[in-house]
């Protein structure tokens, strides 16, 4: 399906939700196809993610694997500017930043 050492958006291959507490933001990845989870386990880390998101979450970020549902969870800490009720960014429930993960980039596995 892939090709060597080719790219792939993760938007082309999962979707994703968000979610708030406070000043926290949780992010799921969920694959399309349940067959992309360990790879994509490999390629997206909680510091990948905390790299690309670095303009947004100013905290740590922790990933916690949901196998039994083939799907990942990142919580970031400190990353919507004090939370929804004292925030004065835009999306301060951080629905949108779902869409900012799902532009990452990863290589594709050789097959």
């Amino acid at each position: 399906m892939y090709g060597s050492e080719s790219k792939v958006k993760l938007i082309d291959i999962a979707h994703s939700r968000t979610g708030d507490k406070g000043n926290s933001l949780n992010i799921s990845l969920i694959p399309y196809n349940e067959d992309d989870y360990e790879w994509l386990g490999e390629k997206v880390t909680a510091n990948k993610v905390k790299e690309h998101l670095k303009n947004i979450v100013k905290g740590k970020v922790t990933r916690y694997d949901l196998p039994n549902i083939r799907a990942y969870n990142f919580v970031c800490e400190n990353s919507l500017m004090g939370g929804v009720t004292t925030s004065l960014a835009i999306d301060t429930h951080g629905k949108s930043i779902s869409s900012a993960l799902l532009e990452m980039e990863i290589k594709t596995p050789s097959k």
